[in-house]
């Protein structure tokens, strides 16, 4: 198909995705029954497009990039159960999540609907509190899923920047995190990627045990892709919680070293004409963003990432494990380092 694209909430400037309606597509040839469902789900916040059968809804899809679909069974042309066949087939598509509206109720038909990706289910007759309790509900569990990693279970980059505007919004201290593991790239080349996969899941667990045993009040973990981690605390709780996951990883990460590499403390990696160059063992850099009393403040969750990340090209630039913490004031340029 060439449809030319629509523009969508997610494409206009300065309007965040996550604050956007979400776009619902309704796909019923009875207009009685999309018209009702339109209605009552414009009047609950969404956005809403309709179509009347599965090769219409297809081309809408392709145009609108919709969040859910909510698909009647029986229709003409193209029934639901195979417009969702359909939507499963494509990777573009095959995440949509699909609510099936039925007058079938049997298990057996279910089942049907099931197999063929549909995520739930509305039998007729149904009132408006089932149907947007349903839509809401499969939205949510969508949301969450796809902003979990699938290596580490970890809460992605838009959960990550939710946490932090929650925090903003809160008016306490805080401080934000930013970890990644240095010289990561040597250990993908030297062992391949399930290798350093195995590194990025152990710096997880050692996170993941730091926060079990921390003090109150709990401690927020993100994995925003590759090597890259991101914690959200107190600024008292940094120092005790970043000291218990380096010691942790790096004793983790003596046991996934070839046990040559980790007796004489280096792997050798080939460069490009095949020269073997010495590769320090891996370490961690952490850089850290806070609000304190006396210290700085943000208005923007995307301030506190680029103070982070910009404390973490300090962390670096330090040998062994390290933490760089930003103790500027508002009128000051003073940074302040801790080797671990």
């Amino acid at each position: 198909m060439s449809t030319p694209p629509v523009r969508h909430a997610a494409d206009e400037p300065g309007l965040d995705p996550d604050e956007r309606p979400d776009l619902i597509l309704v796909v019923d040839d009875d207009d009685d029954i999309a018209g009702f469902v339109a209605f009552n789900l414009q009047l609950h916040g969404f956005e809403v497009v309709r179509a009347r059968d599965g090769r219409e809804a297809l081309e809408v899809v392709e145009s609108r990039r919709p969040d859910l679909a909510v698909v009647d069974w029986m229709m003409p042309n193209m029934d639901g159960v195979e417009l969702t066949r359909r939507l499963r087939a494509e990777p573009l598509t095959s995440a949509l999540p699909v609510i099936m509206l039925t007058a079938r109720g049997m298990t057996v038909d279910k089942v049907v609907g099931l197999t063929a990706g549909v995520d739930d289910y509305l039998v007729k007759p149904f009132d408006t509190a089932e149907l947007i309790a349903r839509v809401s509900s499969t939205l949510r569990r969508n949301k969450e899923f796809r902003e979990v990693s699938p290596l580490t279970g970890l809460p992605g980059n838009a959960r990550v920047r939710r946490e932090i505007a929650d925090r903003i919004r809160s008016g306490k201290d805080y401080a934000v995190g930013y970890i990644d593991i240095d010289r990561f790239k040597s250990v993908n080349d030297v062992y391949g990627f399930d290798r350093g996969d195995e590194f990025i899941t152990a710096l997880a667990r050692s996170l993941h045990r730091a926060v079990a045993s921390s003090d109150p009040p709990s401690i927020f973990l993100g994995h925003i892709g590759g090597d890259d981690f991101v914690f959200i605390c107190t600024p008292d709780q940094v120092l005790p919680l970043t000291k218990r996951a380096v010691t942790d990883f790096e004793a983790a990460a003596d046991r996934l070293y070839d046990p040559e590499d980790a007796r004489r403390g280096y792997i050798e990696v080939p460069d490009r004409r095949g020269n073997k160059q010495r590769a320090a063992l891996i370490t961690l850099s952490i850089g850290v963003a806070q609000t304190t009393a006396e210290g700085r403040r943000y208005p923007d969750p995307r301030m506190v990432v680029a103070v982070a990340s910009e404390m973490k090209k300090v962390a670096k630039s330090q040998p062994g494990s390290y933490v760089a913490i930003d103790r500027r004031r508002a009128e000051s340029d003073d940074e302040d380092e801790r080797g671990l």
